[in-house]
């Protein structure tokens, strides 16, 4: 059997490796063992971190609404169980998004609510 030469293959392998730690610092952009160790760090931080993300905007919204909520004589706790038992069905990012952009409508559901 002849012998296969893995040349081409191999150098593209390493091409696509250093192209994506492009600005990364120190000998992870250049060596390519330090850069296959530092894609595979960081997909796996980047993947954890698509998770968390969520919860960190859910975070955000729940400040945002108790900032629209305090000046108005409520808590965000006490505001949040009053719309669950009155069955009212806005999310918490479209209230954030009132309480933010549109602070009129808001107090009137608090008003509604409480």
């Amino acid at each position: 059997m002849t012998r296969v030469k893995g040349g081409k293959t191999a150098l593209k392998g390493r091409r696509n490796t250093l192209k994506m730690v492009k600005g990364y610092r120190f000998g992870r952009h250049s060596k390519e063992r330090q850069a296959y160790d530092a894609i595979v760090h960081a997909g796996a931080h980047a993947f954890t971190d698509r998770r968390d993300k969520k919860g960190l905007r859910r975070r955000n919204f729940n400040v945002r609404i108790n900032a629209g909520v305090r000046p108005l004589g409520i808590s965000y706790s006490k505001f949040i169980g009053a719309l669950k038992k009155q069955n009212i069905l806005l999310d918490r990012k479209v209230l954030s998004i009132l309480a933010n952009e549109n602070p009129t409508t808001f107090e009137r559901i608090v008003k509604k609510v409480a």
